[in-house]
């Protein structure tokens, strides 16, 4: 469950997170079983980096060195500040849409479009306090939400349809990806979250785990340069996208 590190200077560290690995500590998950309590046992500079978290309990959460999240069952590529300078610049990136983020999915049937952007705002869900919304009946603040998307490939495993789609956020809403395509009708396969009946029904195209992943993250570091991370596709997705290669 570790970290594969994919760059590192004197200012950032960049990972490939597995999925299953939460970014920093909650409630129920101690600071060793997560990113931030990682990175502290790699680089013990890097405590108290970022800003303090509390839970609603006012538990204190180790949140070292966090600047932006993945959700647990998420993999992919993910920076993380060595220092707090480079914590308040990253931050700066990421609140002026400066960064840019793709990723790779698999979801349930066929998206017949090539080309496509979900611009649905995204509020609370109704019948569920830890779920968001993008479709009718959404309550509290309807926050403006983006997501751009290209269709990879198409196809059936085992007389089941999927799709395989590149996804280019534009904003940085909790759970954006996963809310927008069950929004369409077309959630990632293997999301318990927003699809449990889909996974109970389907074969799930042999995966696992969530079909998402954190593929390229993009921007400016402290130092000025501009660089572009790729956190390998997992070889899971590879094997999935040939079982639907028609």
């Amino acid at each position: 469950m570790n970290p594969t590190i994919l760059f590192e200077n004197d200012d950032v560290i960049v990972i490939n997170k597995p999925a299953g690995l939460l970014v920093h500590e909650d409630e129920e998950t101690s600071a060793a079983e997560t990113v931030a309590g990682w990175a502290v046992s790699y680089i013990p500079a890097l405590a108290g980096v970022g800003e303090p978290g509390r839970s609603p309990q006012g538990k204190a959460l180790e949140r070292s060195g966090v600047v932006h999240r993945l959700d647990r069952d998420t993999s992919g590529a993910l920076i993380l500040a060595k220092h707090q300078a480079a914590y308040e610049w990253l931050k700066q990136q990421f609140h002026d849409r400066l960064v840019k983020k793709e990723y790779r999915a698999f979801v349930y049937g066929r998206v017949h479009d090539r080309w496509g952007t979900i611009d649905r705002p995204i509020g609370r869900s109704a019948k569920d306090f830890r779920l968001r919304s993008a479709q009718k009946g959404a309550k509290g603040l309807l926050r403006a939400a983006v997501t751009d998307y290209e269709r990879i490939g198409v196809g059936e495993y085992d007389g089941e349809s999927f799709s395989y789609l590149k996804l280019i956020p534009k904003t940085g809403r909790t759970h954006q990806l996963r809310v927008h395509l069950k929004a369409i009708d077309r959630p990632i396969v293997a999301d318990t979250l927003y699809a449990p009946t889909f996974v109970e029904r389907s074969n799930n195209l042999g995966l696992e785990r969530l079909a998402l992943h954190a593929h390229v993250l993009e921007l400016i570091l402290p130092s000025g340069e501009s660089e572009r991370f790729v956190a390998p596709v997992p070889q899971a997705f590879e094997e999935a996208a040939e079982r639907i290669a028609e």
